[in-house]
């Protein structure tokens, strides 16, 4: 039996070539795109797809990999923190932080962190697999949904290491940027690095003008070497330079 597709993983091409491989129009996917944005969990929220082609879809693919495990709300500001079971039964954190300017939902980029930064308990069970671009935009849409909030900001911030999983994350900003979706502009999100300077490089590259954010945590290399492992490779004058470019 082929196993079940995401959808959420995949951005409109992918989902028009599915659809015309299906023998429908072409329209048809943004719908589809724009009804996963909004979080749905069951393909027959789909209320402008045909009942048939929901059932057609229901037999080989899924929008919904990952549900609400705990919520826990600060009664002095409304944060909001989302404890999400995946479809494997892996956990991850999500954080929903309300300002004056909107709001800002933190996502996970991994499942646990091979970085074993001391300070931080991400890496304290161990890494167990990367997040996939999907399972990123659904932590945003399922914090959406549930708390009736619209999401204006993005910083991938939470469990993991971004730029160890740089296709999937950078695949999800694209995602969330996406008109027919959520619809987020680049200068809204950020991107956390405890300072792989391969992946700043690369993030150079990508004509995204999405905002950097490099976690130091100390104010020399070897105090820095001590506490976090990447500061043996990486030295924060070549952080500096490689945010320079």
């Amino acid at each position: 039996m082929n196993e079940l597709k995401y959808l959420p993983d995949m951005d409109i091409k992918e989902l028009e070539e599915l659809l015309l491989g299906m023998g429908e129009k072409k329209f048809r996917a943004k719908q589809v795109f724009s009804w996963i944005s909004r979080g749905v969990t069951d393909f027959d929220e789909m209320t402008d797809l045909s009942k048939e082609l929901r059932q057609e879809l229901k037999l080989f693919a899924f929008v919904s990999g990952l549900k609400i495990r705990k919520k826990l709300v600060s009664k002095i500001d409304e944060t909001a923190k989302y404890l999400f079971e995946l479809k494997d039964g892996n956990i991850i954190e999500s954080v929903l932080m309300k300002y004056h300017h909107g709001h800002t939902v933190c996502v996970s980029s991994q499942v646990g962190c091979k970085m074993g930064c001391s300070f931080c308990a991400s890496t304290i069970a161990g890494f167990r697999r990367n997040l996939s671009a999907g399972e990123m935009l659904e932590q945003v849409t399922a914090i959406q949904r549930d708390s009736g909030a619209k999401v204006g900001n993005i910083v991938v911030m939470g469990i993991g290491e971004p730029f160890d999983n740089y296709d999937n994350v950078i695949k999800f900003l694209r995602l969330a940027h996406e008109p027919d979706g959520l619809n987020i502009g680049y200068r809204h999100m950020t991107v956390s690095t405890c300072g792989l300077v391969p992946g700043i490089l690369r993030l150079s590259k990508e004509n995204m003008q999405v905002n950097l954010a490099v976690s130091l945590h100390a104010p020399n290399d070897r105090i820095r070497a001590a506490i976090m492992p990447v500061g043996r490779v990486y030295s924060i004058d070549k952080i500096i330079e490689a945010c320079k470019i």
